[in-house]
This record gives structure tokens, sequence and C-alpha cells, in this order.
């Protein structure tokens, strides 16, 4: 019955000035609001990128040509070599017991021509077996053989965007594009797979690796060679004999550093969290800070509060209350405040969770955790500053509250 009548009291004493209370709540709701969207945001984005990850198989390992580096979570080429080749794809295959099937690459941005309509987009030469490697799905068609390849086929498939760029809603299926004034086929479509390692998966082109290397770019040499493992538990001594190996075929002696970059789907999977709960973390931090913000309001009005009922402190204590009777009074009136604040904040964050799921079509994923220790903060907060001020209204003398004016 005291904790009821004290919170009467509290939420009385705070609604008498509403303005200045919700003023002073403005830094905890916000904190706490963005502690939560942020976390949404965050938590959602890393699960994506797990997810776009997986389904191009943890066991994949990628050899680039020349220096490749990982900046902000993307993948970039510092650097070109031409002594990657066809040749070392197929003694890799060979010649490495853990690797189960390899894939050559080259690529290059290309324009694509289609009736009136036209679309620049990356061309990606390879091999029969890429979709089996990368788990590259088909949405209509197929995907060309290994005759067609040998047989430098003039056959397509394209992925979503340079689709519904060139053809709009209607299936390309059977129809004829010009590729660097090429006729080319369009054999297929791939299933779309979004951004996965700062590259489109959805904005490029496929067609037979001999195609392209002697008819449209008039190259010996690859970009990439794609490899799948045996197994997650190989692909370490893979990489290493990987590097051995093209050392080797390279003839790079002691003091030359590599003329390639391996790469695996778990190193890129790191990368990507990596920048993620970097992002989470700053965004978290500046809520952190808001949250302090709301934490000095807090003591401000607290403050105003016990200069306020000076008076009313004095009559309390005349009648018989104690000093750790006021010091509770006060303490509630500021963790009320304080969970207050953390409850709107809660209501706002996940509304903005929601908002920005629909509008943006952004991952948003919401979970308890941070809900409770924004909350859980905020309750804190509210409590160390909230001390001082009940501190200081337990300590007034009686007699001299009761003169106060």
């Amino acid at each position: 019955m005291k904790l009821f009548k004290g919170f009467r009291i509290a939420l009385h004493a705070l609604l008498s000035h509403p303005i200045r209370t919700a003023l002073s709540l403005v830094g905890i709701i916000i904190g706490v609001a963005a502690v939560i969207l942020m976390v949404a945001v965050g938590e959602g984005a890393q699960k994506e990128v797990v997810k776009k990850i997986q389904n191009m198989g943890t066991n994949l390992i990628i050899v680039s040509a020349g220096q490749v580096k990982t900046i902000g979570g993307r993948s970039r080429q510092v650097s070109i070599v031409t002594t990657l080749t066809p040749r070392d794809a197929m003694a890799i295959a060979s010649e490495i017991p853990g690797v189960g099937q390899a894939a050559s690459t080259q690529g290059k941005r290309l324009a694509l021509k289609y009736e009136t309509q036209s679309y620049t987009t990356q061309v990606v030469g390879t091999t029969f077996n890429l979709p089996e490697i990368k788990n590259l799905s088909l949405a209509e068609g197929r995907f060309f053989n290994e005759d067609e390849d040998r047989m430098m086929a003039r056959v397509a498939i394209l992925g979503p965007t340079p689709a519904k760029n060139l053809f709009r809603n209607t299936n390309p299926v059977g129809e004829v594009i010009q590729i660097k004034n090429v006729a080319f086929e369009v054999i297929g479509v791939t299933k779309e797979k979004g951004m996965i390692a700062g590259q489109d998966e959805d904005d490029q082109l496929f067609v037979p690796l001999n195609t392209a290397m002697k008819r449209l770019m008039n190259v010996t040499y690859l970009s990439q060679i794609y490899l799948q493992a045996r197994g997650i538990e190989v692909m370490k001594p893979v990489e290493r004999e990987l590097k051995n190996l093209l050392r080797e075929r390279h003839r790079l002696k002691e003091d030359k550093a590599d003329d390639f970059t391996i790469q695996n789907q778990i190193d890129i999977l790191e990368a990507e969290r990596e920048t993620t709960q970097s992002f989470t973390l700053l965004i978290g931090s500046i809520a952190g800070v808001s949250l302090l913000v709301g934490g000095v309001g807090i003591l401000a009005v607290m403050l105003i509060l016990v200069r306020e009922r000076t008076n009313e402190i004095g009559v309390r204590r005349a009648v018989g209350a104690r000093r750790k009777d006021i010091l509770l009074q006060f303490m509630m009136e500021a963790t009320t405040l304080s969970i207050g604040g953390g409850i709107v904040g809660i209501l706002l964050g996940l509304l903005g969770s929601m908002i920005v799921r629909y509008a943006t079509k952004w991952p948003v994923s919401l979970s308890v955790t941070p809900i409770i220790v924004s909350f859980g903060f905020s309750f804190v907060v509210g409590f160390f500053f909230g001390v001082y001020p009940a501190r200081k209204a337990s300590r007034l003398d009686p007699i001299e509250a009761l003169r106060a004016e």
C-alpha cells in the first residue's frame, strides 16, 4: 500500500508539470527507441548476409587474379594481373584432392541490346558447372552445357536485373540479344539472389567461357576461379595447397608477393558480420549518449522538484515522515520518469522498426534482448541520476524546510 501510495504521489507530482516532464524524457525516449531500431536493423542485416552466403555454399573458395581487399564489407580488386589461366583451374581440380570442382570465370561490363532497349551489365564468361558450385538456380530455361562451351556457342543466361530492363515483364527465353554487336540466344534467367559481399548477383549475364574470351573480350586469362571444397573441414588445407600450387605454376620466387588472392565464404561472412556489428555498435553508442542526456534531464527535473516542494518536505518530516521515506519518495519519482520514458521509447522503437521493414523493405529482426537491455539501462539511468536529488531532499532540516518560501 505504501508503494502504491508513493507511486500515486510521484505520478501526481510529475503530471502537474506535463511539458517539463515530457521534455526531460526526450533523451531517454530517443535513446531507447534508437537502440531497439538500430539493433533490429543490424541483426536483420546480419541474418540476411548469413542467409545469402549460405545460399552460395559455405564450402566455396574463390581465387582472384591480383590483389583483392575487403573494404567496408565489399571485396575490391586493387591490382590486375594476367597470370591466372584456365590451365590453372584444370591443375587445381586434378592435383588438389580436397577440391571437388572448379569453375573458371572472366567478366567485363558490356552493353546489351534487344530491339530498341539497351542496358549495360557484367558479362561473365564461365564454365557449365558454375551453377552447382555457387548454388545458382534458374527461374526460367536452362544453363549451357559442356559441349556448348567447347563449341563457343552464342547462348546467354540473363540475371533478373538485365532481364527486367531489356524485356520488362515478358519471358526472354528464346529471344535474341546483341552483346557487343554479336547475336546471342537467351536460354535461361537466374533466380534473384541480391547483394553478396558487395557484388550484385542479379545484375549480370552468363555466357560460355570460350565464347566470352574469344568472341567478346579477346583475352587468354581469367579474373576468378570458383572452387567447391569437399567439406568445410578441408578448406584450410586446400587453401595452403592452392597457394603452393599457384606460386609454383606462376614461377614466383620466395621474395615475390602472390599474384592472386584466395578467399572463402567463411572469411567473407566474418567480414560482413564485422561491418554490420561495427555499425550497430556505433549507433548503440550514440543511443547510449542520448540515454545519458536523458539522465541529466531527470537530474535537473528532480532538483527543481526538490526546490519547489521544500515546504511539503518540511510538513511531512514534521508529522513523522522519516528520512528514508522522503528518499524513497523522490527515488520513486525519478525511476517513474525513466520507466515512463523507457516504455514510450520501446513503443517508438517497435513502431519505427515496423515502418522501416514495410517502407524500405530492409531486413529487420526484432528480438527481446535489446528491448530488455535498453529498458533496464533506462531504469538504471533514472535510478543513478535520482540518487543525488533524493538524498538532498531527505537531508533537509525540517525547521529550515518549513521556513522556506
